[in-house]
């Protein structure tokens, strides 16, 4: 344990140290020489444990203190309890800024830290990634020389951090950061950037879901209240008009009631699923309806439809959401295929994994659409959609009954040569039915 050592006990030991010598020197006849000697030994011992506390001080080839002797033993006894308290204090440190850099990393923003001159302090991997930054090349940095953008440097100069700032990064909509700037200790400030990229989209998913719905049904609408403001029940329209204005207004109904149909089917498909209510689906025996009813779309467009089924690949499954999946593929490809063209329907095993896929020649879509495709009333060409009798949901819907079944759909298009959808279900899904012959059918 560590004694201090006082006033009084280094008294005691001076005068233990000269008393002899004295007492030496009086029986000698020469007191104040060995009190000379005595006292230029002690000069030369203390000077000595000088030079080991200096020595060890500029060197430090251990970073325990020398052993002190004598009154220096308290001297270097201290400096290794003072050194033991240092060291507690920066491990406590060091501890500290070790739960900060690990809550720092663990927020899901970048987070910087910038001097008032806006130059780089700190920064978490986030921001390395987000923003491009280089650890430590960019320390010291100024961040407005790093993230050269007009926007940006205004908003940092003019200093009203009080509204966040959107900034486009990519300047096209591809990823959209938002920047807020906070006071963090005496002389600096903290930044937060998120990524706001999916928000922006979901905001403009939302809108034009609700310009979408809003034009559906508006159109039908405006054809049957113009209808029915011709008639009264004094005047009614001659049979034929009447004829063709009771159909027309019978179209327009049904498409309404489709579209509703399908929006409650959406919202209903999107809940939560319990794949305790799964049974095996008969896949194939299903494909063989929806093949006869592409036959039927068919007749106009003059289409060579090839089915190549395996007859003994069943799933486990919800059937009536998996029908919609499969016939919304098959479908699609009948109504925006050109006339004469050829479509081909697989639904076999493929490295284990049961694999459907719908293939035709036609146009081809651009890759700027592909990504959107499956957001409801998205269309590449709207006016030909409308002309097909499309509402733009059939995508959305198979997008979603394939997520409740562990599925994804995949689209793969070249523009002039034709298009693939295809999906694909694990092992785990798969049902063995054995009682069927495989079917191939070519019309």
């Amino acid at each position: 344990m560590y004694r201090v050592v006082n006033k009084r006990t280094l008294t005691k030991r001076l005068f233990m140290y000269f008393l002899p010598l004295v007492l030496i020197g009086v029986l000698v006849g020469a007191p104040f020489l060995l009190l000379f000697l005595g006292a230029f030994t002690l000069l030369l011992w203390h000077y000595r444990q000088l030079y080991r506390l200096s020595d060890w001080l500029i060197n430090q080839r251990s970073f325990n203190p020398p052993e002190g002797e004598g009154a220096w033993e308290q001297v270097f006894e201290g400096i290794y309890h003072l050194q033991q308290r240092n060291r507690k204090k920066r491990n406590e440190l060091a501890d500290l800024i070790r739960r900060f850099r690990e809550g720092a990393e663990a927020v899901p923003d970048a987070v910087i830290v910038l001097q008032r001159d806006f130059s780089i302090v700190w920064c978490n991997q986030l921001a390395l990634r987000l923003l491009g930054l280089q650890w430590p090349t960019d320390h010291g940095q100024r961040i407005d020389n790093l993230i050269r953008h007009p926007k940006f440097s205004r908003y940092m100069a003019e200093g009203a951090y009080e509204e966040a700032l959107e900034l486009d990064i990519a300047h096209n909509g591809e990823q959209v950061l938002e920047f807020r700037v906070m006071p963090y200790a005496q002389s600096q400030i903290m930044m937060v950037v998120r990524d706001i990229t999916r928000l922006k989209q979901l905001e403009q998913m939302r809108k034009d879901f609700v310009a979408n719905v809003s034009h559906e049904l508006r159109t039908p609408l405006t054809v049957v209240t113009g209808y029915l403001e011709m008639m009264d029940g004094d005047n009614m329209p001659p049979p034929a008009m009447w004829n063709k204005a009771h159909g027309t207004m019978i179209e327009q109904c049904q498409r309404m009631d489709s579209l509703v149909n399908q929006l409650l089917s959406l919202s209903r498909i999107e809940g939560a699923r319990k794949h305790d209510n799964d049974k095996p689906v008969h896949v194939p025996q299903m494909l063989e309806l929806i093949h006869t009813e592409a036959q039927s779309l068919n007749q106009d467009k003059g289409h060579t439809l090839v089915f190549e089924v395996d007859a003994e690949l069943d799933i486990l499954g919800a059937a009536d959401e998996l029908r919609s999946a499969f016939s919304n593929l098959v479908f699609n490809a009948v109504h925006y295929t050109p006339e004469g063209g050829q479509i081909t329907v697989r639904w076999q095993r493929k490295d284990g994994y049961a694999h459907f896929s719908v293939s035709d020649n036609g146009e081809g879509i651009a890759p700027e659409h592909l990504n959107r495709l499956t957001e409801r009333f998205y269309r590449v060409d709207k006016a030909r959609s409308r002309k097909t009798g499309g509402s733009g949901l059939g995508l959305a819907i198979t997008k979603h009954v394939l997520s409740r079944h562990d599925s994804q759909l995949h689209i793969e298009s070249t523009v002039g040569k034709g298009s693939c959808f295809w999906f694909a279900f694990a092992p785990s899904w798969i049902v063995t039915n054995n009682q069927n012959a495989p079917l191939s059918a070519k019309s």
